[in-house]
């Protein structure tokens, strides 16, 4: 991302954002980026490594994005993220959490496949292994 898209996130880190947890102020990119995949260190091994992948690609295939709007919501989200990622010994038993009906009501039809093909392959997955 644009240096100058940085400091717009850290200018408005300074100002409370509309969201509901009062945790949720900006960081920019790279320290974000850092930050997250330094909290995947404490998870089990299976989750880090689904983990660090996706977090590599997301912020990759975001890298170039120019409209301000978007990268505002886009690090808030990640941070909104990295808030919900336990921390210390607890981190190792962590499986995740259910997904918030009021998320997947806001989710378009394409999401929605996007979500169910991820949920079949993640069973085909633990069935393998069980096997």
């Amino acid at each position: 991302m644009r240096a100058s898209l940085c400091r717009l996130a850290e200018s408005v880190s300074s100002q409370p954002l509309n969201l509901t947890e009062i945790s949720a102020i900006l960081l920019p990119p790279k320290p974000l980026y850092r930050r997250i995949l330094r909290a995947h260190r404490s998870l089990a091994a299976d989750l880090r490594f689904l983990g660090d992948g996706y977090v590599k690609a997301e912020f990759r295939r975001h890298q170039a994005t120019t409209n301000p709007l978007y990268v505002i919501g886009f690090l808030s989200q990640w941070k909104m993220y990295l808030d919900s990622i336990p921390q210390g010994p607890d981190a190792k038993n962590f499986t995740g959490k259910k997904l918030d009906p009021t998320v997947y009501e806001k989710m378009s039809p394409e999401q929605i496949g996007q979500l169910y093909e991820l949920m079949h392959a993640t069973k085909d997955v633990w069935k393998n292994t069980e096997s």
